[in-house]
């Protein structure tokens, strides 16, 4: 992992950082590719026999558009649900197979997606996209000025 990456990722487990890394507990960080025109692009995996998203946290660096590979190379059959903009998408993924997803994630902050299908070891796959950025000033709470990194 290059210093630039690891340095983007201890940001995640700190205050007033993007303070979410150590909060799902298994699973890697990963970031996704922006493309020229600001579209993005990730990867995400279900390994055989883990029960998780691979990476568990997709950060982002600003909102938009973001297309979402989802790969499951588990022999389980698994689904995602996930958010965009408000309003949830469903992939079914059965054993070794792949999956697209188009999600709008407009603006900065956490957002939850997993597989609801059987009980996954009674949680179900759980994974989170952080939208890095700041809040637009009409939605800031009127408060002293945060530490910033």
């Amino acid at each position: 992992m290059s210093q630039t990456a690891q340095a983007r990722s201890v940001d995640l487990d700190r205050q007033n950082g993007a303070a979410l890394g150590r909060i799902l507990g298994r699973g890697s960080i990963g970031h996704a590719e922006e493309g020229p025109d600001g579209s993005m692009h990730a990867t995400i995996r279900i390994p055989p026999d883990e029960l998780v998203f691979e990476p568990g946290i997709l950060v982002l660096p600003h909102g938009g558009e973001v297309e979402l590979e989802l790969i499951n190379d588990d022999l389980n059959t698994h689904c995602a649900v996930l958010p965009s903009n408000g309003d949830s998408q469903f992939i079914w993924l059965v054993n070794h197979s792949r999956g697209t997803a188009n999600l709008e994630l407009d603006g900065p902050g956490y957002y939850w997606y997993g597989s609801r299908t059987g009980n996954d070891e009674g949680r179900g796959l759980t994974g989170a996209i952080v939208v890095q950025g700041d809040a637009p000033p009409e939605a800031r709470q009127d408060r002293p000025p945060q530490p910033r990194p």
